[in-house]
């Protein structure tokens, strides 16, 4: 199985390490090389369109395509606790990371795929992108890009499955895992509640392969629970 890993964070480090252990060709993209044995790195920033076309345009393409890129603070940005301290380019900071390389990917895909691609093209999303599932508001720039993402996830699931019915476009909630996204936010989770990157793979895995084209467009927690927008 051909993989494409798209971000050599926490979680795409061990999807990368999973996917090698099971045999898979893996190409990784990222800034830095996660330096991981079997697996084929490429230097690339992914919120970068140009040099994602000029990047993958001479690579086969895969059977598999995951996109673990995210944002949820960073040294200039911290999640909102009310309305007054969202910005304007912290909301377009956070969509340029969590929600633009998906549909930049797809752009990519969708340009060189065949009508019968088997393709599973999946994103990393989260639970707090859901509307009907806010209860704790707060966190403005996250949850606004990440909503964003489940109704490109959507959009493509419905343009797909009349172009290229052998497809599959999912996101993914990983759950809360120990990498650095998460690490300010988790003390005093319950015991059991916090995986890690290699637990977080190993379900995410397990979940994508158990994916059809009929589920496209959908989005599926780490315990292959479907997650309602």
């Amino acid at each position: 199985m051909r993989y494409w890993i798209m971000g050599g964070g926490g979680i795409g480090r061990a999807l990368a390490a999973a996917c090698a252990e099971r045999g898979d060709e893996i190409r990784l993209f990222s800034r830095t090389s996660p330096e991981l044995a079997g697996v084929h790195w490429h230097a690339l920033d992914v919120t970068d369109e140009a040099a994602m076309n000029t990047v993958c345009a001479q690579l086969p393409l895969p059977e598999r395509v995951i996109n673990t890129v995210g944002m949820l603070h960073s040294e200039r940005w911290q999640p909102e606790k009310r309305i007054e301290q969202l910005t304007d380019a912290a909301l377009l900071d956070h969509l340029r990371v969590n929600t633009w390389p998906t549909l930049a990917l797809a752009k990519l895909l969708s340009a060189r795929m065949e009508r019968r691609q088997p393709l599973r093209l999946a994103a990393l999303s989260a639970r707090v992108g859901s509307i009907s599932d806010n209860r704790g508001g707060g966190w403005y720039s996250y949850r606004i890009s990440k909503a964003a993402l489940n109704m490109a996830i959507k959009n493509l699931g419905v343009e797909w499955a009349r172009r290229f019915p052998a497809a599959c476009v999912v996101g993914l909630h990983p759950g809360t895992v120990a990498t650095n996204l998460s690490a300010p936010f988790c003390a005093g989770l319950p015991a059991g509640q916090l995986q890690t990157p290699q637990q977080a793979a190993r379900h995410l895995l397990a979940v994508l392969d158990g994916l059809t084209p009929a589920q496209s467009g959908r989005l599926f927690a780490w315990n292959g629970q479907e997650i309602h927008p």
